[in-house]
């Protein structure tokens, strides 16, 4: 009986210590977490969660949260898993279908995070996200098969694996020194002790520069002004001139809470002086980060998440007096969301490009563009795909005016890691290419095409022996060209780059008509035995009013022609009205009268077969005449073609002085 209860009383009491166990280790999770210490966390959390019975189900929900939530912040992929396990076991707070429709979303698994986005629709907590989110999502389709024309690359000369690489910034305008961020190993001989909220080694701050043949040098660890030993350091700015630098500092300092800092340096030849803490606020355990210097080399932007913001991490701005930034004020929810707004940089023309993850985008941080207005105001837009994507994309730097330059990202890492990329909008470039030639499609050699922009430009160039030529095209630029030759009509043609957002080559063939022997034109049509126009001839008929307006110092003859059938009397009266109407019609569409003859020749012309013919039609033999005679020796079929080849209304030249004199 003794034993028994000896055996009673110890299960007892393992159950008692178990439970205490458990919720001190709980506690110490919480309280790492509290502290920002989220890679120590996850761990603590991870061990905890496979200690916690089925039926404490309000517990494990809780820990599942809180372990996915670690995993968010230090960017693990593997974030949704414990999140859909706090969904599995009624997490109470709807947060969790926010923060698990965001990591889906950069997973790329937009339908399920749209689902997600929708349940959060009727929070008025989340609405606006939530909102956003679903918009994203329906938009993913619609920015990867449109995608914008910059090209992206991996930057492989600064990254190393296993470590994060990230925020590059040129020093200069001149865009040949660039420093940036990462956590590897710069000295094998130093034990570094890994950071607590990331589990990777501090930040430090290398440099790259450019050799004399324009390419970038291994990067070095910048030297120990700026970085040290015991702090985290990066995500840096420079001033206009390159002399002075602003970055994050996040010193570790024994039992007091302090946020991250930014410290100023100031550069004397290669040497950065000790930096200088920067105050922003009063209260030093508020973060400030991220820190970007307008060109006035006054105004700071920078990240904080200090009380009446719009949630989240938000951009503020504030102007340098003595060391100290004043006049600070929120950037207001145009820019910033109830997400996160981060990693600001300030072009020369005052174009903000920072990242978010609270605006529509592809998932993650996205990298948006936001234009000032005069009257304060902004327009932000996402820079699309290929810069965004579903991972982080954030910290981007221009190579001066140049529309290239880097940016970070840790899209295709499964743990995660961020590198460094490139990207480059390439120049656009416009020409036009084409040939000269005759009525008949034979080239002419040493024509000229004259073009003349409203940029500007005066340009012409000699058409080669096979009648090509080619002229570059400016941006934005609208063109009239004109093509002559000697013993030809002119002609002319428009063409505009205006709008166009890729290159392109134009073709644009020129047909000179000969002034020395009748032309036919094309497409014209008669109504069946009567001298009436159809519908079908205006296109034709428009070509024959573009040569006349482009060639306004001639007159000319228009002759219609018919075949046998009839009598030749007839047929000449009909050919006679043909003619006529073409006049007319060129009359009403605004051509001079005095310009035009008309006359009808009946069946009095048969034409003589030329090459271009007898090489349609193999039944016809060049320099044959297609008379009546000739005619009724052919098939029936080859008869009705002889026909129509007869029946055609022609054009010459009269005159090429009207009006000179």
């Amino acid at each position: 009986m003794r034993s028994k209860i000896t055996l009673f009383v110890l299960l007892i009491t393992v159950v008692l210590l178990s439970g205490c166990s458990l919720k001190a280790r709980i506690k110490k999770a919480d309280k790492t977490f509290s502290s920002g210490e989220y890679f120590n966390a996850s761990n603590l959390y991870k061990r905890v969660y496979g200690s916690i019975p089925y039926t404490q189900k309000p517990l494990k929900a809780r820990i599942a949260f809180q372990l996915g939530e670690c995993y968010r912040l230090i960017n693990y992929s593997r974030a949704e898993y414990p999140y859909t396990n706090a969904i599995r076991y009624h997490y109470p707070d709807s947060i969790v279908y926010l923060r698990y429709a965001q990591v889906l979303e950069k997973a790329g698994k937009y339908g399920d995070a749209l689902k997600n986005y929708s349940i959060l629709l009727a929070n008025d907590s989340f609405k606006l996200l939530a909102e956003n989110g679903v918009e994203a999502c329906k938009q993913i389709a619609k920015w990867k098969n449109v995608p914008n024309p910059y090209v992206v690359r991996r930057a492989d000369i600064f990254n190393v694996r296993n470590s994060d690489n990230f925020s590059p910034a040129f020093l200069n305008s001149d865009a040949d020194a660039l420093m940036f961020t990462s956590t590897r190993n710069f000295n094998k001989k130093v034990v570094t002790k890994n950071n607590n909220i990331t589990g990777l080694p501090n930040n430090k701050m290398f440099i790259s520069k450019k050799n004399a043949a324009g390419k970038w040098e291994k990067p070095e660890i910048v030297g120990s002004e700026v970085n040290t030993v015991e702090t985290d350091d990066g995500v840096c700015s420079f001033s206009f001139d390159g002399k002075a630098m602003y970055f994050t500092r996040a010193r570790q300092v024994a039992d007091a809470e302090v946020g991250t800092e930014i410290y100023s340096s100031d550069r004397a030849g290669g040497t950065w002086s000790v930096p200088r803490k920067i105050k922003i606020f009063k209260d030093s355990t508020i973060s400030v980060a991220h820190p970007a210097i307008a060109p006035d080399g006054q105004t700071l932007y920078f990240v904080s998440d200090a009380k009446k913001g719009y949630g989240g991490k938000d951009i503020w701005k504030g102007t340098l007096v003595n060391g100290e930034c004043k006049y600070v004020e929120n950037l207001g929810p145009e820019i910033n969301t109830p997400g996160d707004e981060m990693f600001p940089t300030v072009r020369a023309d005052g174009t903000l490009y920072f990242s978010s993850n609270g605006h529509p985008g592809l998932g993650g941080l996205d990298i948006y563009k936001a234009t000032p207005k005069k009257d304060g105001s902004w327009i932000v837009e996402n820079m699309g795909y290929p810069i965004n994507s579903s991972a982080d994309d954030f910290g981007m730097t221009f190579a001066g005016k140049a529309e290239k330059g880097f940016f970070s990202s840790n899209r295709d890492q499964i743990k995660g890691y961020d590198a460094i990329w490139s990207f480059e909008l390439p120049e656009l470039a416009y020409s036009i290419q084409g040939k000269v030639m005759d009525e008949k499609g034979n080239a002419i050699p040493d024509a000229t095409v004259r073009m003349i922009s409203n940029t500007g430009v005066n340009a012409r160039v000699q058409s080669k022996k096979d009648g090509t030529y080619r002229l570059k095209l400016d941006k934005d630029m609208d063109c009239v060209m004109l093509a002559t030759a000697r013993g030809y009509l002119n002609q002319k043609n428009a063409i505009s780059t205006q709008g166009l957002t890729d290159s392109k080559t134009f073709t644009v063939d020129f047909k000179l008509s000969t002034i020395s022997k009748p032309i036919k034109i094309e497409n014209i049509f008669y109504e069946f035995g009567k001298w009436d126009l159809t519908p079908e001839s205006e296109a034709g008929l428009q070509v024959l009013v573009k040569l006349l307006n482009d060639n306004p110092n001639i007159t000319i003859e228009i002759s219609a022609n018919t075949d046998y059938v009839g009598t030749n009397a007839d047929n000449k009266i009909l050919s006679e009205k043909r003619a006529k109407s073409v006049v007319d019609y060129l009359i009403s569409r605004g051509i001079a009268s005095d310009r035009l003859t008309s006359v009808g020749y009946g069946e009095e012309r048969p034409v003589v077969v030329d090459a271009v013919i007898a090489k349609k039609y193999p039944f016809l033999k060049e320099n044959d005449v297609l008379n009546e005679t000739y005619v009724l020796k052919l098939t029936p079929v080859q008869q009705d073609i002889a026909n129509r080849i007869n029946r055609r209304t022609e054009f010459r030249v009269l005159k090429t002085t009207y009006k000179l004199y």
